[in-house]
């Protein structure tokens, strides 16, 4: 379970997260939702590490891991797909997908595995990452976080300038993900493209908590995404 207890964070003095507090369980999909400017890629970098906590902790199965460097939570079991891809531009896409094997130990069949779930890149292996398609470079990034074998999965605008068939492709993963016990924390904005597969909805109201609610009611009224995100 991934456990986020009463997060403050910013950058430098100008604090953005105020106690906010959060948990995904095992094989659950929570989407989180709030406007723009309202904290969401802030609280996605705290919990990687990446962004120092000026209070609160992050617990994955009960061990802390906002104490360790930021380099070392990815060993811990925690993937992340930032906003914006983050790729190794100039290695191939086998270069890319070593990095994240690295990253815990895993092995040949835990690459297997992903190329499984993106037989695309399996015929890429030579090509390096920028001259991928967004959609191919999307698929990268998800597959090199993967070949963690992560207990959690953080991902941050996953659908962002993607045709509907990636978005897809994206979607079923997740999902997929999900049916093997990874606990998934998202951002997205384009609710419609994630909302038929989360389990729970977060909103984030300037760096606070908002409601949290079963992802079948707004299924059923649309209206409240409206009135929260103004969407």
């Amino acid at each position: 379970m991934l456990e986020l207890e009463a997060i403050d964070a910013g950058y430098g003095k100008a604090q953005v997260l105020r106690g906010f507090s959060l948990s995904v369980a095992p094989g659950e999909i929570v989407c989180l939702l709030g406007r723009n400017g309202a904290g969401k890629s802030t609280l996605m970098k705290a919990t990687m590490g990446l962004l120092p906590l000026m209070g609160g902790r992050v617990l994955l199965d009960g061990a802390e891991i906002s104490r360790l460097p930021a380099h070392e939570v990815p060993r811990a079991g925690l993937g992340y797909i930032p906003q914006g891809r983050r790729l190794f531009a100039g290695l191939s896409v086998a270069q890319n997908l070593e990095i994240g094997l690295r990253a815990r130990g895993s092995g040949r069949d835990t690459l297997e595995e992903v190329l499984a779930l993106f037989p695309r890149l399996r015929e890429r292996m030579g090509q390096k990452a920028e001259t991928l398609s967004g959609g191919e470079q999307q698929m990268l990034a998800t597959a090199r976080a993967l070949c963690l074998r992560p207990k959690a999965l953080l991902l941050d605008e996953p659908t962002e300038g993607l045709q509907p068939s990636m978005i897809d492709a994206i979607r079923q993963v997740i999902v997929t993900m999900r049916q093997a016990g990874v606990a998934i924390l998202l951002v997205e904005q384009r609710v419609d493209a994630v909302l038929e597969v989360a389990d729970r909805v977060a909103f984030i109201e300037t760096g606070r908590n908002g409601e949290v609610m079963e992802a079948a009611r707004l299924r059923a009224d649309h209206a409240i995404v409206e009135r929260y995100i103004g969407v």
